[in-house]
């Protein structure tokens, strides 16, 4: 075990106040719980409760449900001395299972026994019942121990697993949130020093486990919102090809929600717009993100009535939409640009509220089409922008980006939409000529960014056919 500075222990197993980091105290202290337990471990010593503090210090360092799950399964596996493990979750939405030292085939296998004949079986549905030793040895009469089912058996076999330990891992106020199980090569237990350390890792892992399958919940509802309000496809319109990508940012980091859409126009013209809704900045945790979300959703809704009513004039549209944020949400701010195009005459119009400039791919290069000479929607008491005017060729491509997608191609902005226009321009001619293909080449260009995304990812691409 892990050498440590000796402490002053109460012989009944107590772990002392400053054994527990502040992010994992609360209104029920560990003591509170073990006083109600009373016992004697004389033969856990202070360094194998230092061992549980330093667990415990990354536990409460772990960041999201799955880095979450990760230290439990691998803390576990240190205090017990075991190579393998497996954690079951069973909250609803967030159900999963995540291995350690387990390659998917074998995860797989395991899954393949039944909840009621595995090696959680008995502790899903209890909220605090200590963990116990359930396959004792796979070579002995498998009557013998009623408890190991055939499949477990067989599969613990195949495996090569002689004994696992499982622990529930549960809260009152939560009850159950899934189980944790370790698995040994040979058919041998666990000390019951090692037993109650890890009990006691469980009472502590899991209020914060609560917590991110709470979080993990609130991400996949916001991220269906989310979804539901974006296209779900584009439309088809004579002489234009159009494809489109969305990468959300994490709900913890986000700091925007991005939206683009392409509005097929009764006159045959097509209305293209992306754009951003500020969130309540970084930091703001996902609570705050369906507040971004339905905000806009609103906006974008709301556009697109303004593109039928006057979509010819993208100065209109965007003031338009510059009164009703004012209305609705006069909190919040949004860039936006919208490009009113003719398929058939080859022409662009467009305008832009403080959004990156759009990029026009021809067979010459790429360049920016400059719109952010106005304040984004919402900043200025009367919102005023220039209207931009263009023609394209055949072939020639109109790439509408939010500033996530600028943000991964460089340490600035500013840097970053250089880079982007010298990736458009340098793509593959084969690559241009396809939009969805152009999209792709600009997602794989740019890479993964170095930290979490604080900005949606949004590319809207749209080439004369």
């Amino acid at each position: 075990m892990t050498d440590a500075k000796p402490l002053d222990l109460p012989r009944s197993g107590e772990l002392p106040r400053a054994l527990v980091p502040a992010a994992l105290r609360g209104p029920e202290r560990l003591q509170d719980r073990l006083a109600a337990h009373p016992s004697e471990h004389p033969e856990t010593t202070k360094a194998d409760y230092a061992a549980l503090h330093e667990h415990a210090g990354r536990l409460a360092a772990a960041r999201g449900l799955a880095d979450t799950l990760d230290t439990v399964l691998a803390s576990g596996a240190a205090l017990l001395g075991a190579p393998r493990g497996l954690i079951t979750t069973t909250a609803r939405g967030s159900a999963r299972a995540v291995g350690l030292g387990l390659d998917r085939a074998e995860l797989g296998a395991l899954e393949t026994v039944p909840a009621e004949h595995g090696p959680f079986a008995g502790l899903l549905s209890e909220t605090g019942r200590p963990g116990r030793l359930l396959i004792a040895d796979l070579a002995a009469d498998p009557a013998a121990d009623p408890a190991v089912s055939p499949r477990l058996r067989e599969v613990a076999a195949q495996l090569g697993l002689g004994a696992c330990y499982a622990q529930p891992l549960a809260t009152e106020a939560d009850g159950p949130l899934g189980t944790a199980v370790w698995f040994y090569d040979e058919a041998t237990e666990p000390e019951p020093y090692r037993r109650r350390l890890v009990q006691l890792y469980c009472e502590l892992a899991a209020p914060l486990l609560a917590t991110q399958l709470a979080a993990e919940r609130a991400r996949q509802s916001t991220e269906a919102l989310r979804r539901g309000l974006l296209p779900d496809r584009l439309p088809t319109v004579p002489g234009l090809r159009l494809a489109a990508r969305c990468v959300p940012a994490g709900l913890d980091h986000a700091t925007s929600s991005d939206w683009y859409d392409a509005i097929a126009l009764p006159d045959g013209s097509v209305g293209l717009t992306v754009g951003s809704v500020l969130g309540d900045g970084p930091g703001a945790g996902p609570d705050s993100a369906p507040g971004a979300a339905t905000a806009m959703g609103r906006l974008r809704s709301a556009l697109r009535a303004y593109a039928v009513l006057e979509g010819e004039d993208p100065v209109s549209v965007l003031g338009d939409l510059e009164l009703l944020l004012k209305t609705t949400e006069p909190s919040r701010s949004a860039t936006a640009v919208y490009a009113w195009v003719e398929p058939d005459e080859h022409r662009i119009t467009l305008a832009g509220a403080g959004h990156c400039p759009p990029v026009l791919v021809t067979r010459y290069g790429a360049n920016f089409v400059e719109t952010s000479l106005s304040a984004p929607l919402g900043m200025l008491s009367c919102w005023e922008a220039p209207r931009v005017e263009l023609g394209a060729e055949r072939g020639d491509l109109l790439l509408l980006y939010t500033e996530g997608l600028a943000r991964r191609f460089g340490p600035t902005l500013h840097a970053g939409q250089a880079a982007l226009r010298r990736a458009a321009a340098d793509a593959p001619r084969d690559v241009r000529h396809d939009p969805d293909r152009f999209c792709a080449h600009l997602l794989t260009v740019c890479g993964e960014p170095d930290s979490p995304a604080t900005d949606d990812l949004v590319v809207l691409a749209a080439r004369f056919a």
